[in-house]
């Protein structure tokens, strides 16, 4: 039985992003919103945590949104459809087309063995390597086709970011297992 990394993949967290209306009175919002965290000096948007789905959302004063922590789209979704009726519960005016697109997701993925980081600084291509162990005790990877950035540590595992849908994020983590093969490094 030959080893295949993809069994190993998961999705981490799942970022997206939409317009929601032109301009949102963070302090008014704050108030309205049951739950709502809002402190200026700290951090320039509103935070809401919701429970059901899990998923965090971060309200701007140019009225968007960023929506994060989704385990995948479905629960990104749910998250979007939660946020609207909240704010719609608490009269706050959102425009009509308030699709999200995705931004990023992170998935994580185990090769099931320690890899030897400096070997592999030292034989993968020196422009797609960033190799500071004194710095991060992480190998950064770039590739480019799918369009990624995978972080790679001694102990075997990877987190693979960048993506914008689950298809790349599988890609980018057998590319860079297939790398790893080639050069006899996993």
């Amino acid at each position: 039985m030959t080893y295949n990394i993809l069994d190993t993949v998961k999705i981490e967290n799942v970022v997206a992003s939409a317009k929601l209306c032109d301009t949102i009175d963070l302090v008014a919002a704050a108030a309205k919103i049951p739950g709502a965290e809002y402190n200026k000096k700290r951090f320039p948007g509103i935070l809401l945590r919701f429970d059901n789905p899990k998923i965090s959302a971060l309200l701007f004063s140019s009225g968007k949104v960023v929506l994060t922590g989704a385990k995948n789209q479905d629960i990104l979704k749910e998250g979007m459809l939660h946020l609207l009726r909240v704010m719609n519960e608490t009269d706050i005016r959102i425009g009509k087309n308030t699709e999200y697109s995705i931004r990023n997701i992170v998935t994580s993925a185990d090769v099931g063995k320690r890899i030897n980081l400096n070997k592999i600084a030292m034989t993968l291509s020196f422009d797609k390597v960033e190799y500071e162990p004194e710095q991060f005790p992480g190998l950064v990877y770039r590739i480019e086709n799918p369009k990624a950035v995978v972080l790679m540590f001694g102990s075997g595992k990877f987190i693979v970011t960048g993506s914008k849908n689950e298809e790349d994020a599988k890609s980018a983590v057998l590319k860079m297992y297939d790398i790893l093969s080639e050069h006899g490094l996993v």
